[in-house]
């Protein structure tokens, strides 16, 4: 528990670290755990309080490591399990709180447990994972497509059977209904809780468990939006959302437990997302938290938008603490979908404001704090799966996946001394921290403001949220914590906006930015004011 008596990651800001591309310490174009931990001092400077690293372990990489060989190993890319207990000893000394990511949807098919399973129908780990017979034509058992493009379902001559998987042919489906794959899960992850990790975000957690009667799901209806993959055309009825993962949601819990105070979200993606979060997340007995993609993939922010994102998470008794993102390393860069370009930086102040006067966690994805925008990958220097699968379609993940820059003048901006796997993006340089860090008004600095005026002020943490008003541009809620109010205003549009007729001008203004004053919106205005 925090001196406030609260645990520790109640409104926490978790600063999400993706490997590749975060820093490079030996030379190789890769960002590794050394290159972390190099940087972690800018990363406490900022005010977070825990950081998420996305994968690091034994991978062929496939899919960028959430593609795991062994739940227990480092990838060499990465450096050594030395190098990632060190990294835990010095986030420990700054006070940051470490979270890693746990993928038990899906292994590697190069994991020893699928090179076993895949041997026989008869082996002690033959139904590891999701295996099933032919239809009598020999085509796949049902029809299930695949995220990432194409059938479910991968043929394997040895056992003369298909083997499922939810993304890659490369990930084969982990059978969690069954109970031993589960003890072989909690294992790992007490692996790491004993190497002393903090918590744990846990991948695609909605895609753990299938339908074991293999029914075929129905066809979505036609919404009029762009379908570039089959999978885009099925209600995911069968093949994920089953039921039963809450009762693995429960023994993660029981097990985090025993370790004292340690953080576990979910992330959910799909058609069913709020009802699967809530259920993750009710009573004390689950998860602590879970997100979605409510902003990830939003083309707009709006006041709408927030309205009724937080009106799905009351705060009331027995109901689940959220967590928000604007940006990962899935989705497109906030900056460039949600604005103009010539409106980026008074943008990204509002949206830094936003996220952090929100109720729940809040997650800042790498290189957020510097204003990051989207980098046009060509084709040729793809390396996202999933692009290169539905390519132009599909919108690289590549392009949020891009070196942080940390010098603006230093060859490819201090991320790397050699070519790194992914371009840095000439836009992004001039981001760059080393720029940012002596120039007082820029986002960098507004950011550790932000940070420092969320983690000092208990409304803004961990109070309730009540909606006031959104219309088409202006947002106004109260967060409440005891008999300390803060009202938030902000204008989401390019153009100046009324003040709200009902809110009172006499409070005490605990922050403004881009000009706006007691009774005065200008565009992206913001404004907090203590009731």
């Amino acid at each position: 528990m925090s001196d406030s008596g609260q645990p520790w990651w109640k409104g926490a800001v978790i600063y999400q670290i993706y490997p590749r591309s975060f820093q490079d310490s030996n030379g190789d174009g890769i960002g590794d755990l050394r290159g972390i931990t190099r940087r972690l001092d800018h990363i406490a400077r900022l005010g977070a309080d825990a950081i998420w690293i996305s994968p690091f372990f034994t991978s062929p990489m496939r899919d960028f490591g959430y593609d795991i060989a062994d739940y227990c190993g480092v990838d060499p890319i990465f450096g050594t399990i030395e190098d990632f207990d060190a990294l835990v000893a010095r986030a420990h000394e700054l006070g940051l709180k470490v979270t890693i990511d746990q993928v038990y949807a899906h292994s590697s098919d190069v994991h020893d447990w699928f090179r076993e399973s895949r041997e026989s129908r008869t082996n002690a780990r033959q139904d590891w994972y999701v295996w099933a017979d032919p239809k009598p034509d020999g085509s796949p058992p049902c029809n299930w497509q695949s995220v990432f493009g194409g059938p479910a379902w991968t043929w394997d001559a040895r056992r003369r059977q298909y083997y499922m998987h939810q993304f890659l042919a490369s990930q084969p489906q982990l059978n969690v209904h069954n109970l031993a794959v589960q003890d072989a899960l909690l294992d790992a992850m007490r692996f790491w809780l004993d190497r002393g990790v903090d918590g744990f975000r846990l991948d695609a957690l909605n895609h753990a468990m299938h339908d074991p009667l293999l029914r075929d799901n129905p066809p979505a209806p036609d919404e009029g939006k762009p379908r570039t993959r089959p999978f885009d055309y099925q209600i995911r009825r069968y093949n994920q959302s089953h039921p039963d993962v809450v009762g693995f949601v429960e023994r993660i819990r029981a097990l985090a437990d025993r370790y004292g105070a340690i953080f576990t979200m979910a992330e959910v993606g799909g058609d069913r997302a709020e009802v699967e979060m809530k259920a993750y997340t009710a009573g004390d007995d689950r998860l602590n938290s879970a997100y979605g993609f409510d902003f990830l993939y939003a083309p707009a922010l709006t006041p709408a938008l927030v309205a009724e994102t937080a009106a799905r998470w009351p705060d009331e008794p027995g109901m689940g603490w959220p967590s928000w993102a604007f940006e990962n390393h899935d989705a497109p860069r906030a900056l460039s979908r949600w604005c103009k370009a010539e409106d980026r930086a008074p943008f990204a102040r509002m949206k830094m404001a936003l996220l952090m006067a929100l109720r729940g966690n809040a997650i800042l994805y790498q290189g957020e704090e510097l204003g990051i925008t989207q980098v046009d990958i060509p084709f040729e220097r793809l390396q996202d799966p999933e692009a290169i699968a539905n390519w132009p379609l599909t919108l690289s993940r590549d392009g949020a996946r891009t070196p942080l820059p940390w010098e603006m003048t230093a060859s490819e901006g201090g991320f790397s001394t050699a070519a790194p796997w992914l371009p840095v993006g000439e836009d992004n340089l001039a981001l760059a921290v080393d720029g940012q860090e002596t120039d007082a008004g820029s986002l960098l600095n507004f950011t550790r403001t932000m940070l420092a005026l969320r983690k000092g002020n208990a409304p803004l943490r961990y109070g309730s949220m009540e909606v006031l008003l959104a219309d088409e541009s202006r947002l106004l809620f109260r967060r409440t914590a005891g008999a300390d109010n803060i009202m938030c205003l902000f204008n989401l549009s390019d153009a100046p906006v009324g003040w709200p007729e009902d809110l009172a001008v006499d409070g005490t203004v605990l922050f403004a930015t881009n000009g706006a004053t007691v009774g005065t919106l200008p565009p992206y205005g913001a404004i907090f004011i203590r009731e």
